[in-house]
Order: C-alpha cells, then structure tokens, then sequence
C-alpha cells in the first residue's frame, strides 16, 4: 500500500474508533507527542496521545458523534513525514439531547514510524457549527 493510501486508512480508523468509543484502538492512531488544536471550534490545544484520549473519554462519555472526512489533500514531505487537510462533517447528540452539526476541515501532519504512519498534529477549524437545543426546549 502506497503511504497516501496509508493516511487515508489512517484517517478512515480515526473517524470510526472515535465513533465507537474503540479508544485502545484510537490511541494507536496518535504519535505519543501529538498535538490537537480544537481552538478555532471552541476547544483548546491537548499536547500528548494519553492526554488527548483522557480528555475525549470524558468529553464524549455520554455523546453520540458521527465524523466523516473526505477530499484529501496529502502531501509526502519525506520518507517519515506528511501533511494533509481534509473536509469534514460531525454530529454530536449530547446527553442532554442538544445536538451539534459542524463543518470545517482538519489540518494535520503526520509521521512514519516502524512502518506505520500517526497523526502528529492536528487543527480543527470551522466554518460552520450548527447547535439545537433539545426536543421541547
């Protein structure tokens, strides 16, 4: 499998571990130094891989998500490294029943280690967030 390929199965995973709640699974897909910058969409910057799963475990405890990213744009920078965007679409249906439909795009790099290929960095931004309260309300 080529490496551009391999980012997109890469990214593929992270979509649907993160939507099954599989965060052994998850955590596999980070470089132990990741760092995620959700700033842009209302978040903040999580520095390390156990950290940023501490932090989604909690988050989305008791949330429903669905993430979908498409149309790549990867690039090899070097035998060990790449960047790529992508567009993406999530939902969320909080427990209180509030629901949260986003687009934007994930800017990231990544590397490759013994073979297999980790996000590095990544950066949510938005351009657009539409928020509901819950049925009644």
């Amino acid at each position: 499998m080529d490496d551009i390929e391999a980012i997109k199965q890469l990214k593929a995973r992270y979509c649907r571990l993160l939507d099954t709640k599989d965060w052994a699974g998850y955590r596999q897909l980070l470089a132990d130094d990741v760092v995620i910058d959700t700033i842009d969409s209302g978040g903040s910057v999580v520095a390390g891989g156990d950290a940023f799963l501490d932090f989604l475990r909690v988050a989305l405890a008791e949330s429903v998500t669905v993430h979908q990213c498409h149309t790549p744009e990867i690039t090899i920078v070097s035998p060990g490294s790449a960047v790529g965007i992508w567009a993406m679409e999530d939902r969320v249906r909080f427990a209180d029943g509030a629901e949260l439909s986003g687009f934007g795009h994930y800017h990231e790099t990544y590397e490759k280690s013994d073979g297999t290929w980790r996000i590095r960095t990544s950066k949510l931004t938005r351009l657009r967030m539409d928020i509901s309260s819950p049925a009644g309300e």
